[in-house]
């Protein structure tokens, strides 16, 4: 009876460590998953802010209408459901570079510059572009912690085995991207 005792004690070890790798795996997916919720919820606040933005601008540099349009296609390109991190960051780099170009805008119109709707806006826009990076930087964190430990040996056996897939960090490739707009307050 005892020699069957230690093979048992030992299936139920691996059982016990199988199911402790598994439930960690399931905790680090779902905290990836509430992370990029977080990252979506703030994109979707910044992509409502772009047509009140270009709004305020069409009344003042109404002859930019080409600008306005490229920024608002940007803006529906970023709104739109994206197949995984690295096409939101690619939908997300064109609406920022359009977004610059509006903040230069309104250095050749100083009425504009001056407008209260629009440096309310610039400043939405900024406490939601520092949003986005603390999203951001939780999410790769939590991608980091899952891909590590789908990729570590041994528990990528059992992330093999139930069929764990690494994700893709949200970044941005070129270092102007990185660069949030600039925002300016000077009359």
């Amino acid at each position: 009876m005892a020699f069957l005792l230690v093979p048992l004690g030992i299936l139920l070890l691996l059982v016990l460590w199988i199911v402790g790798v598994f439930n960690g795996l399931v905790r680090a997916r779902n905290a990836v998953d509430e992370s990029w919720a977080g990252i979506d919820t703030e994109l979707k606040r910044r992509h409502d802010l772009v047509p009140n933005l270009v709004e305020t601008v069409k009344g003042y540099a109404a002859h930019e209408r080409g600008t306005l349009e490229a920024v608002i296609q940007a803006r529906n390109t970023a709104a739109a459901p994206q197949a995984s991190p690295a096409a939101a960051a690619q939908a997300e780099n064109a609406l920022s570079a359009g977004l610059r170009q509006i903040f230069a805008l309104s250095e050749r119109y100083p009425d504009l510059k001056a407008n209260a709707s629009f440096q309310q806006l610039q400043g939405a826009l900024a406490d939601t572009e520092d949003r986005i990076q603390r999203a951001r930087t939780v999410y790769n964190g939590n991608v980091r912690a899952l891909n590590t430990s789908i990729e570590v040996f041994p528990g990528n056996m059992v992330a093999n085995s139930f069929g764990f897939s690494r994700r893709e960090f949200f970044e941005l490739k070129d270092a102007e991207q990185r660069e949030a707009p600039k925002v300016s307050f000077k009359a």
